[in-house]
């Protein structure tokens, strides 16, 4: 069924990970697909995967921390989706396991220029071309990590708390438009961001407090955020919806 025909969707961290599920999902559908990403080469790569599918692709070199490339980004798939962007799925982001005291200036720093000032900068630009066509999707990547506590995530956790605050405000200012803004707070997933993040000792505390019991897959979470870019989510606005196996459900969790 293809849901999305005649649809134009800039995928920001498209090249890999729970963004490129995103985007091959959206593709399968009948999307066009902008990807946004630093990384040019594993762009292109994803592009032609995409291609395959029978959309068509595009690629932007994109920087999130900088708001004049989010502002290009979004001009650039709204020509290519013909002076419309009908969905932003805002993935791309960096994370850090770190204790809050052994965490430097400049680790906090660019926690929040790229996760939480991207996600502003991307959301807001792309806010505009909806506002004005009179429709979009916004879905922001945020974490678990916004939600709960949890030790070495000062910096990440807060970056990611932002992007939900953020989410919601632009759920109210922006649903009188026919815009609705979500959310996703995904647990521990088997990305590249992760495999760098968790160190053993971190897969194996997570693993006791999921009670699946296992890491998720960028296609589950990517399942998601295509359900909230569909009309059937029309409703649905200012959501935060946990992909986590369980883990913010979760109290004293006995296993066999």
């Amino acid at each position: 069924m293809q849901t999305f025909e005649g649809q134009t969707a800039l995928i920001t961290g498209g090249a890999r990970g729970i963004g490129f599920a995103v985007a091959r999902q959206l593709a399968e559908q009948g999307a066009h697909i902008a990807i946004g990403d630093l990384d040019v080469d594993q762009m292109k790569i994803a592009k032609g995967q995409l291609e395959t599918y029978g959309a068509k692709a595009l690629c932007v070199s994109l920087d999130v921390s900088s708001s004049q490339q989010c502002d290009a980004a979004v001009e650039a798939a709204s020509a290519f989706g013909g002076g419309k962007l009908d969905i932003l799925v805002h993935s791309a982001g960096i994370g850090l396991e770190r204790a809050f005291l052994d965490t430097s200036d400049e680790e906090w720093a660019r926690m929040m220029d790229v996760d939480l000032s991207g996600a502003f900068y991307c959301c807001r630009a792309a806010g505009r071309k909806m506002k004005s066509a009179g429709y979009g999707r916004i879905v922001t990547i945020a974490s678990t990590a916004g939600v709960a506590g949890g030790t070495g995530r000062a910096a990440y956790g807060s970056a990611k708390s932002g992007v939900i605050m953020l989410t919601r405000v632009l759920a109210v200012e922006l649903a009188t438009y026919g815009v609705t803004v979500n959310a996703l707070a995904p647990g521990a997933i088997e990305t590249d961001l992760v495999a760098k993040m968790h160190s053993e000792t971190t897969r194996l505390v997570y693993r006791r407090a999921i009670p699946a019991d296992r890491y998720g897959t960028p296609e589950e979470v990517a399942a998601a955020a295509v359900f909230l870019c569909s009309p059937a989510a029309a409703y649905v606005n200012g959501h935060v919806l946990a992909v986590d196996g369980g883990f913010l459900a979760a109290g004293v969790l006995h296993k066999e």
